[in-house]
């Protein structure tokens, strides 16, 4: 019991992890060239990690309107990443297909071991990299109540 109460985890409450620096310790990201993506290169803007898959019809719905949502908020600091765990190849075809031109990424793990169990499930990650909004099922991206929400985020 001793031990156990004198164990110090190493990181102190200063050092505490972001939640962005959390999910890039549970899984890596490779972009469509098979390259590794650190997401804490994003550190200082607002980050909306969108997981969608080539098969879900809901998610693809919900494209046009992050597609334009990306747009208007262009100069509000924001970075789409869009993330499946399909393989590169099936992005990049869909990416090609459909001519859709975001930030795809490659989670290296399942959905399943990350707690995703239903797509579309979108994060909403501040500045600093804390996780302020989880969002399950199609949204409407680009309404002017998400982008009113957005901008005042």
């Amino acid at each position: 019991m001793i031990l156990f109460l004198g164990c110090n985890s190493g990181i102190s409450q200063k050092e505490k992890l972001s939640d962005i620096e959390s999910l890039q310790i549970k899984t890596s990201f490779v972009d469509l060239k098979n390259k590794k993506v650190d997401l804490t290169s994003y550190k200082g803007k607002k980050i909306i990690i969108n997981y969608w898959a080539t098969w879900c019809s809901p998610c693809i719905k919900e494209m046009p309107g992050i597609k334009r949502a990306q747009e208007i908020l262009k100069n509000y600091n924001y970075t789409f990443l869009l993330v499946s765990d399909e393989k590169v190849s099936k992005i990049s075809k869909f990416k090609n297909d459909t001519k859709y031109n975001f930030n795809f990424l490659k989670s290296l793990r399942s959905n399943e071991t990350l707690g995703i169990y239903s797509l579309p499930t979108s994060y909403i990650f501040n500045e600093k990299g804390i996780k302020i909004e989880t969002l399950v099922g199609t949204i409407i991206w680009d309404s002017e109540q998400m982008i009113k929400k957005l901008k005042a985020l």
